[in-house]
């Protein structure tokens, strides 16, 4: 269950950028960012919050040494945003669109929500800060 609304809150989090971003900004239909947001959201929770915000960093460290795994999670996060965004933006939207730019912009945004949300991840989803694991159950 706390997946379920670690994802919910990713998604919600998600979609709202890339509405303002892509629909209100660069006018893209709302069905390609809907299956943008998903996309990402799924490809985001599993490589940058399970994986990496869970197995990066020195767990020897006071708190799991948090500070770099979140730095470390954040920028994985930031890249994986950019280069989703950008190959369905590409493949998604009109060619007229500038794409890149939208991708960059949501980017940054999705971001500093990341660097936020990773903190939630790490108290409520992640249980042992010093085991190399994900608390799946």
């Amino acid at each position: 269950m706390k997946h379920v609304k670690a994802l919910l809150i990713k998604f919600i989090m998600i979609l709202a950028v890339l509405l303002i971003v892509f629909t209100l900004v660069f006018n893209a239909g709302v069905g390609a960012v809907l299956l943008m947001s998903t996309v990402l959201t799924l490809a985001a929770y599993v490589i940058g919050d399970l994986l990496v915000l869970s197995r990066s960093g020195d767990r020897s460290k006071p708190n799991g040494d948090y500070p770099k795994r979140n730095a470390i999670a954040t920028v994985s996060d930031a890249v994986l945003s950019f280069i989703v965004l950008w190959a369905l933006g590409s493949a998604l939207l009109e060619p007229d669109n500038n794409v890149i730019l939208a991708s960059l912009i949501a980017t940054v945004i999705i971001g500093i929500g990341e660097w936020l949300f990773h903190r939630y991840v790490n108290n409520r989803v992640i249980k042992d800060r010093n085991a190399q694991t994900v608390g799946m159950f």
